[in-house]
């Protein structure tokens, strides 16, 4: 796991010049890889590849990049881990391929070298994000995994392309002069992140997942798919399993131990991030059942009711028998991250549960180089609370408008709060978390036209971000790509293809990496191995989800390993208590930050809808932590990035004058 740079140029450079940008941009990745650097240069061609190394496989000096091909034709600089490169590698050494290093970077250069791009990326299980110079046709390619669990940003401006694995590393060269594109922030206000291929800057693009990106020497960027989600899916659907549901469990449980298998090759220490729930638990229960000594897994633990885990992982850990470790962090400690957000998200990103992520991914640090990972299990097991309510909303959508609005009118009468102290009575084991708030939600999507009008109500932060962002208009997505719902005839599915190609790159994949790979940890996600990915869209809806509760097979074979009893809880979002500390600790941060003044003077956010949102939730009439943390988030990372960048180039010009 690293982090990767590049420029591209259309003629020769100066060696120094070229140099010193490449430098530049490799040095902004540094936490990325903090155990070494490289760079790569074709100056005829003005060609730079940067490279910040996170040791992984093979720790030899000889494994470092960007690394050169036998034949000296090709140049790679790489971000990731290629899992089946033993087997890969015994088809290259069949070949005559003489290999100088034991490190997956060489198979995955000789193999590009052999077969090609396209070819070798359709071969290759793990993630990564690559780029691949052609000295002799002077052509690039850019390629990112299957499912976006490595980020790759690119952006082409008179004829001079530059890359990296962060928007930091772009802003870094010295020609970068950022201008927001509003209609890009108008989807982060829907959205919590800045959704693929948009950035949050005019003419910078993210590589969307499966894809490629050529480009030879004087033309224009040309992007395909060597992997489609969504064929993917509908080839699922189209042949559906048959066996028995023993049968079924036993498939997958083959399936996710051979993925955890290869996961867990590794030259330095490895361990796992447990959080008690069935995500995590089946990742670690598969480890610790081929491991010959317990299995390093860490938890964070917090006070605030409702959004500590920590119990709950520590007996999944003492019944699998692992070496667990847990640290019980404050809020004051939580919050002390706060401010470094804005360094390691480099553009708007609106997730709270980055705080935490961090956290965990800290301690892990200490201890381990790898920690695997159970993300990426929610969209494909359908574990999210939103499927249920799509499903039991499905017949509920075919009633009358005006019923569903008057049904809509009596959850809107009490307030969330009120809601809250009407349920008290329930037993927290069957009361949600934040009851109040998840009732105004379904209150909100009753009243709404159809499926896609729902999905699209239950995952926004500001429902209509249009009237937020002065000039700003969301470009088109697939959200409102009709023909969604055509492929998917079960709304639950539908939904599940939705977070698969948005919400898990943009917000869930992007959260993992940045706040591991701010500590320089890699995180691994066994559960998004394309193999499992392919065979949970054969599963018949009822073996996801059952009796009102999601990831029934994935349960089952939890089962086998870890007594129900340790894991069967309502849901709990890996969070932190965000609506509480806005009207507590975290309030003069956000007044400043919502000034008046400084808004109106900004001119980017209508000033008049923020600050009513903000008087709202101080007062206790809404709760709009959700909103306001957007907000928050989008101007933090503004004093960061546009207002701290403008500040520092008359300081760099004099400099350099």
């Amino acid at each position: 796991m690293c982090g990767i740079s590049g420029i591209v140029g259309n003629a020769p450079a100066p060696a120094g010049e070229l140099r010193d940008a490449a430098q530049t941009m490799t040095d902004a990745l540094a936490h990325r890889g903090p155990d070494g650097e490289g760079l790569w240069l074709d100056e005829a061609a003005g060609v730079a590849f940067g490279h910040r190394r996170l040791a992984i496989i093979d720790l030899s000096p000889g494994a470092r990049q960007p690394m050169i091909s036998a034949s000296g034709r090709f140049a790679l600089t790489y971000n990731g881990e290629i899992y089946n490169y033993r087997a890969l590698r015994a088809e290259l050494d069949a070949a005559g391929v003489r290999f100088r290093t034991q490190s997956d970077t060489e198979v995955l250069l000789e193999g590009c070298a052999r077969w090609g791009l396209e070819a070798t990326a359709k071969r290759l299980v793990g993630i990564f994000a690559l780029a691949l110079w052609d000295r002799e046709e002077r052509v690039l390619g850019l390629a990112r995994d299957q499912l976006g669990v490595k980020p790759l940003y690119w952006s082409l401006e008179r004829g001079r392309l530059l890359f990296g694995s962060q928007l930091a590393a772009l802003a870094a060269h010295p020609a970068w002069r950022p201008e927001i594109d509003r209609d890009a922030l108008t989807a982060y206000f829907r959205h919590s992140c800045v959704p693929a291929p948009h950035t949050i800057y005019r003419n910078v693009f993210k590589l969307p997942p499966g894809s490629i990106l050529m480009l030879a020497r004087g033309g224009t960027p040309r992007l395909s798919r060597y992997w489609d989600a969504r064929a993917v899916a509908r080839a699922g659907i189209a042949d559906r399993l048959h066996t028995s549901e023993t049968g079924t469990v036993d498939q997958l449980e083959t399936l996710l131990r051979a993925a955890v298998e290869r996961q867990m090759i590794a030259d330095v220490p490895l361990g796992a991030f447990l959080s008690g729930g069935i995500d995590s638990s089946s990742v670690v229960a598969l480890m610790q059942a081929q491991s010959a000594r317990p299995v390093r897994t860490f938890t964070i633990g917090f006070r605030e009711a409702g959004y500590d885990e920590a119990q709950h992982a520590g007996a999944v850990a003492r019944h699998l028998g692992t070496d667990h470790t847990e640290l019980y962090v404050s809020s004051a400690e939580a919050r002390n991250v706060i401010p470094r957000l804005a360094d390691w998200f480099d553009e708007p990103f609106a997730d709270s549960s980055a705080i935490p992520t961090f956290l965990v991914s800290a301690m892990a640090r200490r201890q381990v180089t790898v920690a695997l990972s159970g993300d990426g299990g929610d969209e494909v097991f359908a574990g999210y609370n939103r499927y249920r309510v799509a499903r039991q909303l499905a017949g509920a959508m075919r009633l009358p408008h005006a019923l569903r609005a008057a049904a809509a009118a009596v959850l809107r009468a009490p307030s969330p709060a009120s809601w809250d102290r009407l349920l008290a009575a329930i037993p927290a084991r069957w009361r949600p978390v934040q009851a109040g708030d998840k009732l105004r939600k379904l209150a909100d999507v009753l009243a709404l036209a159809d499926g896609g009008a729902v999905y699209r109500r239950l995952v926004s932060a500001w429902e209509r971000p249009e009237r937020l962002v002065i000039g700003g208009s969301a470009p088109d997505s697939v959200l409102w790509d009709a023909s969604v719902a055509r492929d998917f005839a079960d709304p639950v599915e539908a939904q599940q293809f939705l977070d698969t190609v948005s919400y898990l790159p943009d917000d869930i994949l992007t959260k993992v990496d940045r706040a591991s790979m701010a500590v320089g940890l890699e995180a691994r996600v066994p559960l998004l191995d394309p193999e499992v990915v392919a065979f949970a869209w054969r599963l018949p809806p009822a073996l996801k989800l059952r009796h009102g509760a999601g990831k029934w097979v994935l349960r089952q074979m939890l089962y086998r390993h870890v007594p129900r009893a340790l894991v069967e809880r309502p849901k709990m979002g890996f969070g932190v208590p965000i609506d509480q500390w806005l009207r507590g600790p975290l309030r003069d941060w956000a007044e400043d930050l919502l000034d008046e003044a400084r808004l109106r003077a900004d001119g980017v956010l209508d000033t008049a809808i923020v600050r009513e949102a903000w008087h709202a939730h101080l007062s206790g009439a809404r709760n709009e932590q959700h909103a306001l943390w957007s907000v928050l988030m989008f101007q933090e990372w503004k004093r960061r990035w546009i207002d701290g960048a403008a500040a520092a180039r008359p300081a760099r010009k004099a400099a350099s004058g």
